[in-house]
């Protein structure tokens, strides 16, 4: 397994088929781009295979978020999500806020996280 924390070389074309092994979209490549080049990504290559993914969303100084943590299904419950996470803590300039599906709570708490503040969420509407 090789991790690599702020991975440069990670580009849209790797990574919409690793995101629809999890997450099934019709992902735009050049969106995609756009948006891996906004992030740091912390990710994990079995044999130069992309296998997981942290993508860390950050202004340097006073905010970060965990914007998503992916695993392959096959290499969950392998300790990939944990070492992503670990790197990430030991990486990141700002202290992480994210939000977590309840059947992962456990796994973040399991790593050292600490429940926090409630989140929301505002709906983008589509312009008319």
């Amino acid at each position: 397994m090789e991790y690599k924390v702020d991975d440069k070389e990670l580009n849209a074309i790797t990574f919409i088929p690793f995101v629809n092994q999890i997450w099934q979209g019709d992902y735009d490549i050049e969106r995609t781009q756009c948006a891996l080049s906004r992030t740091r990504n912390i990710t994990a290559y079995d044999n130069k295979m992309l296998i997981g993914c942290l993508r860390i969303l950050t202004d340097g100084y006073f905010f970060g978020t965990i914007t998503e943590l992916l695993v392959l299904p096959e290499y969950q419950k392998q300790g990939v999500g944990s070492k992503l996470l670990q790197l990430a803590k030991e990486n990141t300039p700002t202290m992480l806020y994210f939000g977590a599906q309840p059947e992962a709570e456990g796994f973040y708490e399991k790593n050292g996280c600490q429940k926090s503040l409630q989140s929301y969420l505002i709906e983008k509407q589509p312009i008319t």
